[in-house]
Order: structure tokens, then C-alpha cells, then sequence
């Protein structure tokens, strides 16, 4: 049975084991029962659906390693070759067996039926074991034995322990990117000094393939990247600061009721935007605005440069400052304005003496977080800045940012064993922990203000 079927019975015998739970419970009446009816019925569906569908996901993990290593085992000839050789042999075998294509060597044809017959009485012994367990369950819901259990403490027990186990996926999941990056980029750092990509001013990734070509340096200094990255992001936060904070001051100080509900919601619209719209519209409106404007002062203007990327950038960034900023300013208590009134201080002088002072934690920290948003970003940047690394503070010339550096590096095929290709993992590495240091400050100054206000 295909396992989406599957997972539709099973979802139908949880249904009828919660059923028939709930039935038996009511059935006894409230007085013989350690819990609620309720409780009983879902103690009866988790028992039915949990451990069938952790017997399902354990079979999707492993049945596609069994029946590769089965596929290799009949194709004697695979032993010959490398292991990425055989990958590529298995993923060519496999593509064959998926589209029902013939091949005309009899020794793959036989492997490729015996792969198909293996299938097939795999997925009938994981649906004849899912179904077991799931009518095991089933019966045991219509007897006796589950009204003498306390339902409620195994139910909470059952749910808390899945809560743990999704936070450890996510947790585990983090790491294992963490480490996937960590790994790829010792890798580099074996052929590339540390001190050459933390201090190198020249960006040349381009390694020779052969001993005598040229033109190609292998210069991997990253201060042009980062000062490229750094030079963007404080246009975007130059635009999104100022019209943020004014935004969240307004919409909390001086709009209506009306016009807050209506604002407030279409600013934050441009966060749900697709960054790649954001591209768009840099590419092919905001440069040519750019470039012609500058033109008539008299200013030679790059047709990508790092202004017209970060104006659009900025634009991008407004809700994360507007929406944190409107959050901790309602949040500075209304004594606080009642005070300053009432000694004669006008709005706008609350506004900047007691107001803004007393959530500036909370404002340093939206910015903060919209500042590793925008050190992040990769359309808008890919679209709209250059490629050329050029180590410059001008704002009307072209420059590249690290995002837009990993996206060329691994675009398209690439062997994973040259310095070109795992200097992209040496650069995540270098933006993860960039980000990662100004969420920590952010979240600690957020922390604080928390603990001061609430």
C-alpha cells in the first residue's frame, strides 16, 4: 500500500479508537472513571496512530538504504567503480525503475525487477505491521483494562513527550547545519590560511585546473565581501530607521483608531512581500532611477550600485523597525505619560524625554534584528548589486556581498573538493556567526527591557 493510503488508515483507526474510548468511558459513567471521557478516547487514538506512524517514518528512513544496498549487491560490476561513481549508477538505475524504462544489459534488467519485487513486499509488510498495531490498539480501546488507567497523566505524559522530542528535531536540525558548514569550512581553511580570508583584500576565486593555466589567481581575501555586505546594510538601515521609528511613533502616539488599524496592517504588508519582487523592482526601476539622476548632477553612477540596492533593501526592512518599535512603545506604561503631562510637558516632549528613553532597549533591539535581516539578504543583492568585489566606501559604485559571492560559487556543477566551492561554506560560516552575535544582542536587549517594563 503507498504510504500516503497508509497514513490515511491510520488516521481513520486513530479516529474510531478515539471513538470507541469515549464510547466505553460514557458507557461506565463518570464516578468509575480516574479522568475525563475525553481523555480516555485520546489515550485510545495515540495508542492506535503513535506507534504505527513511528514504525511508518523509521520504514521511509530506512527501506531506501535496504533496497540500494540490495540494487548493489546484483550489480556485481558497481564494485569496480569509485563511490560517487556508484551513487551516480544507482541514481541512474533508479531513474529508470521510476519511469518504467527499459534498459538493454539483462544483468541491470533481472536487478531492476528483483529492486521492483523487494519494493513491493517491503511496502506489504510495513502496511500488514502498521495495520496490527493499529487494530492491536483498537481492541484494547473496547476492553476493560483502559478504564482502570489513570488516561489524563498518560495522555499529558504522551504530548509532553512529543513536545521535547519536536523541540530536539529543531534543535538537532540546527546543529547539524551548524556542523554540515563547520565541517565544509575546515576543509577550506586546509588550503586556505585563515589570515589570508579574515584580512585578504582581494577577491579572485577562481582556482586553476591545470598547472599551466592562467588567469587564474585563487585569491580568496573576504574584506571586500564584508565591506560590500557592511556598506548595503547601513544604506538599508539609514532609510528603515528613521522611517520606522517615525512610522511606530505616529501609529502609536498620534493615529486614530481608525487609521491605526488601517496603517499599521498595510505597512506590514511589505514584510510579506517576496524578496525576489524586491529584485525586480531594484534591477529594473529603482538602478535606472539611480543612475539617471546621478548622470544629470554630473556623477558617474554604476548601473548596479550598492545605493540602489540598499534604498530598496531599506524599503524592505520599514516593518521589522515599525512593528518592534510600535510594540515596546505601547508597552511603556501610561503613567509614565501621565507624569510628564501632568508636570506640563507637551506630546512631542514626552514623546522625546520619557517615551523614546524608556523603550530605547526595545528599539535598539528591533534594529539590531533588522540589521541581521539585512546583512542576510540574497535577491535583492543578486539582482540588484554587482559581482565585482571592489573594496570601496562609495556608495554609487558597484559592489558584491557575501550572499551574492555563495550564490555564484555554487551555481551550477561544481566539484565540492576545490577551494572555490568550499570557500561558499567558509563565508556562510563567517555571515552565520555575524547574525548569530546580533540576534544575541538584540534578544538580550529586548531581555532586559522585558524585565524593566512588564
Amino acid at each position: 500500500m503507498n504510504s500516503y493510503y497508509l497514513l490515511l488508515v491510520i488516521a481513520l483507526v486513530s479516529l474510531g479508537a478515539y471513538a470507541l474510548g469515549l464510547h466505553r468511558a460514557r458507557r461506565l459513567g463518570q464516578e468509575q472513571l480516574k479522568s475525563l471521557p475525553e481523555h480516555y478516547g485520546a489515550l485510545a487514538a495515540l495508542w492506535a496512530g503513535l506507534p504505527a506512524l513511528l514504525l511508518l517514518l523509521a520504514w521511509l528512513v530506512a527501506e531506501p538504504i535496504v533496497l540500494d544496498r540490495q540494487l548493489a549487491a546484483n550489480l556485481p560490476e558497481l564494485s569496480q567503480l569509485s563511490s560517487t561513481e556508484q551513487q551516480l549508477e544507482l541514481n541512474r538505475i533508479k531513474l529508470k525503475i521510476d519511469s518504467g524504462e527499459a534498459d538493454g544489459d539483462p544483468v541491470i534488467e533481472q536487478a531492476i525487477e528483483l529492486y521492483r519485487a523487494h519494493r513491493k513486499e517491503s511496502r506489504w509488510i510495513i502496511t500488514a505491521l502498521s495495520l496490527a498495531l493499529a487494530l492491536s490498539a483498537l481492541v484494547f480501546a473496547g476492553s476493560r483494562r483502559i478504564i482502570r488507567l489513570h488516561a489524563r497523566r498518560k495522555v499529558e505524559g504522551t504530548i509532553k513527550l512529543l513536545l521535547m522530542a519536536s523541540s530536539g528535531v529543531a534543535i538537532l536540525t540546527t546543529l547539524g547545519i551548524v556542523l554540515s558548514v563547520l565541517f565544509e569550512s575546515l576543509r577550506f581553511f586546509h588550503s586556505v590560511p585563515l589570515s589570508e580570508f579574515m584580512f585578504g583584500t582581494v577577491w579572485s576565486p577562481q582556482t586553476a585546473l591545470r598547472a599551466d593555466q592562467v588567469g587564474s589567481s585563487g585569491s580568496f581575501g573576504a574584506i571586500p565581501l564584508f565591506a560590500g555586505t557592511l556598506l548595503i546594510s547601513a544604506i538599508a538601515l539609514l532609510i528603515a530607521v528613521p522611517l520606522g521609528l517615525m512610522s511606530a511613533i505616529y501609529l502609536s502616539e498620534y493615529a486614530g483608531k481608525r487609521m491605526r488599524a488601517f496603517a499599521k496592517p498595510a505597512l506590514e504588508v511589505l514584510a510579506g512581500i517576496p524578496t525576489v519582487v524586491y529584485g525586480f523592482f531594484a534591477a529594473l526601476t529603482v538602478a535606472p532611477l539611480v543612475r539617471d539622476a546621478g548622470q544629470s548632477l554630473g556623477l558617474n553612477v554604476s548601473s548596479e550600485s550598492a545605493l540602489a540596492a540598499g534604498l530598496v533593501m531599506g524599503v524592505m526592512i520599514i516593518p521589522f523597525v515599525s512593528s518592534l518599535s510600535d510594540d515596546v512603545i505601547n508597552a511603556v506604561p501610561q503613567a509614565m505619560r501621565d507624569g510628564s503631562l501632568a508636570l506640563g510637558a507637551t506630546r512631542s516632549e514626552t514623546i522625546r524625554q520619557v517615551i523614546i528613553p524608556a523603550a530605547l532597549p526595545g528599539i535598539v533591539g528591533g534594529v539590531l534584528l533588522a540589521a541581521s535581516r539585512a546583512i542576510g539578504e540574497t535577491m535583492i543583492v543578486v539582482m540588484a548589486a554587482g559581482l565585482a568585489a571592489n573594496l570601496t566606501a562609495n556608495p554609487l559604485e558597484a559592489v558584491t556581498t557575501v550572499t551574492v559571492q555563495m550564490v555564484t560559487l555554487l551555481t551550477g556543477d561544481q566539484e565540492f573538493d576545490s577551494p572555490k566551492t568550499l570557500a561558499a561554506f567558509a563565508l556562510g560560516l563567517m555571515l552565520f556567526v555575524t547574525t548569530l552575535l546580533l540576534n544575541i544582542i538584540a534578544l538580550r536587549t529586548v531581555r532586559k527591557y522585558r524585565e524593566h517594563y512588564e
